[in-house]
């Protein structure tokens, strides 16, 4: 056996070895999310009968159905259908609205610096630190005095207004690192503030955009202390549905629904992060370094 040979082979175990604490630990991560897939497809004689992590014998997909059209809510049977809707019509305007203005103060506080932007920067920063519960009872009034309580609208405006110091930090930090130069040769062309946003920074900007939808969809999705405050009855978005659905005291426990019903409210942002999650990183690291 040569030397380089045996040089190699202590490195080759280590990553072996490596590779294997990985899939230990992601198996164990993964385990919660194991047990409820498969009680989800479980008949409830299974579940009393059998163990958390024994196999189905009678697949079933019939708590799926039930807890998306016909689980209880309290007295109301109409599962999580509507719940999901309300969600989406909530989610996807807060996340494109958000995600535009903070691209806007980004661009603003970087490249067209005005007196006072470092101190409007601060107070937008100190945005992401100011816990929920603080703004509850200001933001109730202004959406009486809007007129926009227990509505959908109400409930996009209040994640608009929490998600702008967030989008606005990672388009600022995002924006820094474009030189300076290639905004002053557009404005020495005539090129003003938007035909320069629109036309020289938007199509640079998709990995810190894809940072940012991601970032506030997840954010909003699964948000369930402004959605039990500030909504009504039919405006209620899936993680209060789902919340109140588990708490359903009324006929017998169905933890097979419960399950499912918890998996359906998941689904949208599990399917963000599976399919964009390798681009939420590197928009964060496109950012990272200057120049």
């Amino acid at each position: 056996m040569s030397l380089e040979s045996l040089s190699h082979a202590p490195r080759g175990h280590a990553r072996t070895l490596i590779h294997l604490v990985l899939i230990a630990w992601a198996g164990f991560y993964l385990l919660p999310l194991v047990v409820m897939l498969l009680t989800s497809v479980k008949p409830l004689e299974e579940i009393r009968s059998g163990t958390l992590l024994s196999l189905p014998h009678a697949l079933t997909f019939e708590p799926w159905i039930k807890a998306w059209s016909s689980a209880c809510t309290g007295a109301d049977c109409r599962g999580l259908e509507r719940f999901f809707v309300n969600s989406f019509a909530m989610a996807i305007p807060a996340v494109l609205i958000s995600t535009a203005i903070g691209a806007v103060n980004g661009y603003a506080l970087t490249k067209w610096r005005f007196k006072g932007s470092d101190l409007l920067f601060g107070l937008l920063l100190l945005g992401c630190f100011i816990p929920f519960q603080v703004v509850l009872l200001p933001m109730a009034q202004t959406l009486g005095w809007l007129g926009l309580a227990n509505t959908i609208p109400g409930l996009v405006l209040v994640h608009v207004i929490y998600g702008l110091a967030f989008t606005t930090l990672f388009f600022r930090n995002f924006y820094a690192g474009i030189p300076d130069e290639l905004i002053r040769a557009a404005q020495l062309d005539g090129a003003g503030f938007f035909t320069i946003f629109v036309r020289i920074l938007l199509p640079i900007s998709a990995p810190i955009i894809v940072v940012c939808v991601i970032w506030q969809f997840t954010q909003v999705w699964n948000d369930f202390l402004f959605g039990v405050a500030y909504s009504g009855n039919e405006t209620k978005p899936v993680t209060v549905g789902l919340n109140n659905l588990v708490n359903t005291s009324t006929g017998v426990k169905e933890y097979n629904v419960d399950m499912a019903a918890a998996l359906i409210a998941a689904l949208p942002t599990l399917v963000v992060y599976v399919l964009a999650g390798k681009y939420f990183v590197r928009g964060l690291t496109a950012g990272a370094v200057k120049g």
